[in-house]
């Protein structure tokens, strides 16, 4: 397929596969993206929710997927480059099987607990913890996100019970109805209900405060250390015709770059923009999975 074909694609709908719930901060952002690749393209996009199996469902569909570029997908950096080395086996091959056309957006994680623990920082979360052990819950439904409790755990001497999750839409639900009282989650999924004093933040994981939270410490200010941000990146599979890779990534970066866009679904969600693209994305996926591979050697977490 040459590139008189990429002018004319798409000529029929495109999917967007999501391998997580529906409702958390990422679905949202497939969603809006979505819609705007409608108007651009005048084709139906549609969002197609694949969770579960740690996100490799998802990864899987996307992978099996026709190479024409009619299915996309939007994935963390979990299946990207964390499950090869948190699974025996995976039912892809994340180095072989996708093609990386854009980096979307680097998540700003927040610390937060659920009003009923009366705690107003970071410091009194782990105090309460060392109080009482066993009795509070996380919940988490990343892996990169469970290792940072986990480490906390392991360096606080505290004993915090971890609850998974299919989504951050499900964490969300969790902490508001007092099934979990503490999460690691990104600020995408829960503004609403952080300025409604429903969940509140203890420390932001970033490397400044968020400007929608200007009094909320970053995890650096609050501990001392700091921790990677979490991303989501759009991919196709491998063997694609580059052209239709190159003509995706140059309407995606034209509806990353509307001030609209950007202003609904970045600022006022505490999302920050990704400026990697195709070639340069691969190259950091490369880097990003060698990190991945020593965190989970460091944790000693045994492949499932």
């Amino acid at each position: 397929m040459g590139s008189a074909w990429a002018d004319d694609y798409p000529t029929r709908p495109v999917r967007i596969v999501f391998p997580l719930a529906a409702g958390g901060g990422g679905d949202v952002f497939s969603r809006a993206l979505a819609d705007e690749l409608q108007k651009a393209w005048h084709q139906p996009v549609i969002v197609e929710n694949r969770p579960g199996g740690g996100q490799n469902i998802g990864a899987r569909a996307c992978a099996e997927a026709t190479p024409d570029g009619y299915t996309i997908c939007v994935m963390s950096s979990e299946p990207a480059v964390y499950n090869e080395f948190l699974y025996k086996s995976i039912p892809y091959n994340p180095e072989k099987d996708f093609q990386p056309i854009a980096n979307l957006f680097f998540n700003t994680l927040a610390v937060v607990a659920s009003p009923e623990l009366k705690v107003k920082s970071l410091g009194e979360l782990l105090a309460l913890a060392k109080s009482k052990p066993g009795t509070l819950s996380y919940a988490t439904f990343s892996y990169p996100l469970t290792y940072f409790m986990e480490k906390l755990k392991k360096t606080e001497g505290i004993d915090i019970v971890k609850v998974p999750y299919r989504g951050g839409g499900d964490v969300v639900n969790a902490l508001l109805g007092g099934t979990t009282q503490v999460a690691l989650l990104a600020l995408s999924n829960m503004v609403p209900q952080l300025q409604a004093g429903r969940i509140i933040p203890l420390a932001v994981v970033a490397n400044s405060r968020s400007p929608l939270f200007p009094d909320v410490p970053t995890l650096k200010e609050a501990r001392g250390e700091h921790y990677p941000p979490t991303w989501f990146g759009l991919f196709t599979q491998t063997g694609v015709p580059r052209p239709i890779v190159d003509k995706i990534a140059r309407d995606v970066d034209r509806i990353m770059a509307e001030p609209g866009f950007r202003q609904r679904i970045y600022i006022e969600r505490g999302v920050e923009p990704a400026l990697e693209r195709t070639d340069e994305f691969t190259r950091f996926i490369a880097e990003e999975r060698k990190f991945a591979a020593r965190i989970v050697k460091e944790s000693g977490e045994q492949p499932k």
